[in-house]
């Protein structure tokens, strides 16, 4: 197998803002699988403020202990090919996650199948939130008047800005302006307290607001376990939630009602399939997210959840976000649904850029 890499930047047609940073791109490294005949992708997204991996990082982990532990092994040996990778590396879960979907999507390839129905699914679409950027009040409101004319009936709000009170008020705001038919869900990217997240959350349960993610810091779980017991609205991990290690721990700790698997945080389909069959096993409820990524990182997350139906809507509205995509094929947006490929793998032919 000859692994090639692939830095790409695809512009945004809208800037994405959250508590932690503003994209104006989406810059990702594609990695590229071939067996001489056919070739699968995969994509490790940068994104500083969450992983903490840079595209750099990645592109060197690929090239280099991936690479060469995966010398000399067959493109069928799948199974083999997908324990080596974990094991090339510490950490380094968006290059391992890139090289894993590469390896299924080769594999998925060779036999002539998609890759959801490769992963066991004949389910030919999924269905996505959208994201509003962190903004004033009137300016959010805005944005979700035009998501809903635009077919979306779940809209994830951005908040942990420092301020709660403020968050709820512009929450309230949406709300006022898209009435009561539409579900919302907050993203605080760790952005508040335990008390403001309590506060803040009582203050909108009038709201009717489906989950709250990530509302305190990643390495809080006794915090995030005290908002989960005293208030009424599902609490979703995130950031808490790399590996199955962490997985644990938020159980033990009782912190969260749900999880948000993501292929770049957890390394791969392969350790998606395990986190989200763990949390199902333990009474968690599931979403599958995505980081800022491509129609690759979007699609493997999409043939992830037709193969693995998790409990409430998916968020995989990244690559909606691109003005155009680094790749020719993949997956198409219609609205909240996103229609996987009827060509093998991916569907992915190449590079656009």
């Amino acid at each position: 197998m000859k692994i090639s890499t692939h830095l790409v930047s695809a512009p945004l047609h809208t800037p994405f803002v959250t508590a932690l940073r503003t994209a104006t791109h989406a810059d990702s490294l594609l990695v590229e699988i071939s067996d001489g005949e056919l070739s699968g992708w995969g994509e490790a997204p940068q994104v500083w403020k969450v992983t903490g991996e840079s595209l750099a990082g990645a592109q060197a982990c690929v090239e280099g202990p991936i690479a060469a532990a995966l010398d000399g092994l067959e493109p069928d040996d799948l199974t083999e090919a997908l324990r080596r990778v974990q094991n090339a590396a510490v950490g380094n879960f968006g290059a391992k996650g890139a090289v894993d979907v590469a390896l299924h999507d080769l594999a998925a390839r060779r036999r002539g199948q998609t890759l959801h129905a490769f992963l066991g699914s004949s389910v030919g679409t999924v269905a996505t939130d959208v994201t509003l950027s962190a903004g004033d009040a009137e300016a959010l409101a805005a944005a979700a008047r035009d998501r809903v004319a635009d077919g979306f009936d779940v809209l994830k709000v951005k908040v942990g800005t420092g301020d709660a009170t403020a968050d709820a008020a512009r929450v309230r705001r949406i709300r006022e302006a898209i009435g009561p038919g539409p579900r919302l869900r907050l993203d605080a990217n760790q952005g508040w307290t335990r008390r403001d997240a309590v506060t803040a959350i009582r203050s909108l349960e009038d709201c009717d607001i489906e989950l709250v993610e990530q509302p305190v810091p990643a390495a809080d779980l006794d915090g995030m376990a005290w908002v989960t017991d005293r208030v009424s609205t599902p609490i979703l991990a995130d950031e808490s939630v790399y590996g199955v290690r962490d997985l644990v721990a938020v159980i033990r700790h009782g912190a969260a009602d749900m999880v948000n698997v993501k292929l770049a945080k957890c390394g791969g389909l392969a350790p998606a399939r395990t986190l989200l069959e763990l949390a199902r096993e333990h009474g968690i409820r599931t979403i599958v997210g995505s980081m800022m990524e491509g129609p690759v990182g979007v699609g493997a997350a999409a043939a992830l959840v037709s193969a693995y139906p998790t409990s409430a809507v998916n968020d995989l509205d990244a690559a909606w976000w691109l003005r155009e995509p680094p790749v020719a094929g993949g997956i198409r947006y219609d609205g909240p649904m996103i229609h996987l490929p009827s060509a093998p793998g991916l569907g992915v032919t190449g590079l656009t850029v």
